[in-house]
């Protein structure tokens, strides 16, 4: 199986020598810098236009606009250290003003926590600044836990689509400030962990698909698995995030293992359910039905981190 993984774009192969293997930090690093230079890394920071943004705009156009195009750089694990990566961050604060209002500077997020989230994966990533996102995040918590976009108008629950989104970015702001180790920092990460930790909670008493009343699967479209991510939740995507966050599983999980490990095929691969882009700047393999390496590494990943392994 890894072999056919490692017959793949760099950003796939480096992080199948990461999570599947035993590569040494040196065999990681220079795959990581093949990202700048070949496949898909290298095609999206080429699409970047002279304005210093993506597509020609922010958020829109989805899939090709700046705010998706970051989002996808940053899965893809670019070398965020790159002078071509830093070089092609330098004016997008400036630049991709937010479509729905241009006096919000890229980095500053916009008003949905949705989007916000994945400001600061992005932004942690990428060595950008994005504490006043993260404040703003921690505000926004409800009292169940969870983060929804519509809680501005009345919604009093939190979303899973939401949740996900601003859980991503937490554990990626812990990562990106705690190892300074700074007094009011210190402060700030306790915070971010605490609401991280509720927030998990939150979809962990709902067995990371049911509802809480009724013990229904509140969204059958959960359980088809794509990537890359947008705004969507999904089985797949929620259980590669814990594997990130927690040491080992939980009960809590069992269900959604089982659903995971039972979307193999005979050969040990994951298929792609849906699409969540109609459109990227780069061609990632996303036939609907086929074997998909990237869902197959995911797969492969979490299984390993729950103690199970696909049958062949």
């Amino acid at each position: 199986m890894n072999e056919w993984l490692l017959d793949s774009d760099p950003a796939i192969r480096r992080q199948v020598l990461r999570d599947l293997t035993a590569a040494p930090p040196s065999e990681l690093a220079a795959e990581q810098a093949r990202i700048v230079r070949e496949g898909w890394g290298a095609q999206l920071l080429a699409a970047q236009g002279a304005d210093g943004r993506w597509g020609g705009g922010t958020f829109f156009p989805r899939g090709v606009g700046t705010f998706d195009t970051l989002h996808l750089l940053y899965l893809l694990g670019i070398d965020p250290a790159s002078e071509a990566v830093r070089q092609a961050l330098r004016p997008v604060h400036e630049a991709a003003r937010w479509d729905y209002d241009p006096n919000l500077r890229f980095w500053e997020g916009e008003v949905e926590p949705c989007i916000n989230g994945r400001v600061v994966a992005i932004g942690s990533y990428f060595g950008q600044e994005v504490r006043a996102v993260v404040e703003r995040l921690l505000g926004e918590q409800m009292a169940d836990g969870g983060w929804n976009c519509e809680q501005e108008n009345g919604s009093t629950r939190g979303s899973f689509d939401t949740t996900i989104n601003v859980l991503e970015g937490l554990l990626e702001f812990e990562r990106a400030v705690e190892p300074a180790g700074h007094v009011a920092e210190t402060r700030l990460i306790a915070d971010v962990r605490a609401a991280r930790r509720r927030g998990e909670e939150y979809l962990l008493e709902r067995r990371l698909l049911h509802r809480l009343s009724s013990g229904e699967i509140s969204q059958p479209r959960w359980l088809a698995i794509g990537f890359p991510y947008s705004w969507n939740y999904d089985v797949m995507r929620v259980l590669d995030y814990l594997r990130e966050a927690r040491s080992q599983p939980d009960d809590r999980m069992t269900e959604a293992l089982d659903i995971v490990e039972s979307k193999h095929d005979g050969s040990g691969r994951w298929r792609l359910e849906t699409r969540y882009h109609d459109q990227l700047s780069a061609d990632l393999d996303e036939a609907v039905g086929q074997p998909n390496r990237w869902l197959t590494l995911h797969g492969l990943r979490i299984l390993g981190w729950a103690g199970g392994s696909p049958t062949h």
